[in-house]
């Protein structure tokens, strides 16, 4: 490792409190899927402990909800203060996910600012933070928290407008905002820009079935100005890099963990950075995200289940969230038995369903 670059972890949406596919996990008394998630975590963190991490960057979205429950909450703290407590510094940028409910109130992960934990820092405005890494290097971090149209409507200006114009308004500020925060830039310190929002040319994943409200698209040429050294972003759910082959590099981290068979095909994980004034390096770390496999059987003949049986068999199934789609012939279908695929799928953690197409 260069002695004079900033090595980052960016990980985002990690979203604790997903439950769907998932039953309880009577060891740690709490939903598996959720357990899934912090494990997915976990790997994050113990990659920052193992591999000389200067600084981690989460991009948004601690919790399903906007207000997670006390165990939510303390699973998520236990891991972060892990981090704090090796010296390593935590940015923590407040997401859609993680807003809270009213105006003025706290967001999920304002505790940290009110208790100020030592290498915690938490962004919940258009900031230069400037920060002083575990090797003792300075960095600065502009952030661009969630977008919240709401605070628009408080003005008497936009009141009348409508959805399409106050979106104008909105993209129009939040741009304002990014290039405001680069004229703040000291051109001699590395600089990341941190922001949680859609960008344009980025490819959508499932979060489109878990976001909160319509979103504001910002365009990419603003977020790729070559004043920041790398743009680390949350939100969209699949991994990309929106300016792939030039600098900076515009980057989602993506979910840690799948959230459903939207994410099947998709390898989660976070990414880790080496970066300097002008240059950037990144590489995509997978974590053993749950599988979601999905089976499809065209079962035809006179005996449609040694068929069902037999593809079953060309699946490793074991520990994976599993559908079954079975095209089927109306005089086959009385044939298909539901319990003898439910025994076939015997290995699998969770049934999503089983489904017949006659």
């Amino acid at each position: 490792m260069d002695p004079t670059s900033i090595r980052l972890l960016h990980l985002a949406d990690i979203h604790i409190g997903m439950e769907n596919y998932g039953q309880l996990d009577a060891d740690v008394g709490i939903n598996s899927r959720v357990v899934d998630f912090l494990r997915c975590f976990d790997e994050a963190i113990e990659y920052a402990l193992g591999n000389e991490v200067d600084l981690v960057i989460f991009a948004g979205d601690a919790y399903k909800t906007r207000d997670p429950n006390s165990t939510y909450r303390r699973e998520f703290a236990h891991r972060v203060k892990r981090l704090a407590d090796a010296g390593i510094p935590v940015l923590l940028l407040v997401g859609n996910h993680d807003l809270p409910t009213a105006a003025r109130r706290a967001s999920s992960i304002s505790i940290f600012q009110t208790l100020g934990v030592a290498n915690v820092t938490v962004a919940d405005t258009g900031k230069v933070h400037r920060i002083t890494t575990r090797r003792g290097l300075p960095v600065q971090v502009a952030t661009i928290p969630y977008p919240i149209r709401s605070r628009l409507l408080a003005h008497d200006e936009f009141k009348d407008m409508s959805f399409h114009k106050l979106d104008a308004e909105l993209q129009k500020l939040i741009t304002g905002n990014i290039q405001a925060l680069v004229e703040e830039l000291d051109p001699c310190i590395p600089a990341i820009l941190a922001a949680h929002l859609s960008v344009s040319e980025a490819k959508q994943g499932s979060e489109q079935h878990v976001m909160i409200g319509r979103d504001v698209v910002i365009l990419k040429s603003v977020v790729a100005d070559p004043a920041f050294d790398y743009v680390a972003l949350g939100h969209i759910h699949k991994h990309q890099d929106l300016n792939q082959g030039a600098h900076p590099p515009v980057v989602y981290a993506g979910s840690i963990e799948r959230i459903d068979f939207g994410e099947e095909g998709e390898e989660k994980g976070f990414v880790v950075a080496d970066i300097e004034r002008g240059q950037a390096s990144y590489q995509f770390i997978p974590v053993h995200a749950r599988p979601f496999i999905t089976i499809r059987i065209r079962a035809e003949g006179p005996d449609p289940m040694a068929q069902i049986r037999d593809e079953i068999a060309r699946h490793d199934v074991r520990g994976a969230v599993v559908r079954v789609m079975i095209r089927v012939g109306e005089e086959e279908e009385k044939l298909i038995q539901e319990q003898e695929i439910r025994r076939a799928l015997k290995g699998a953690h969770y049934i999503s369903t089983i489904h017949k197409d006659v």
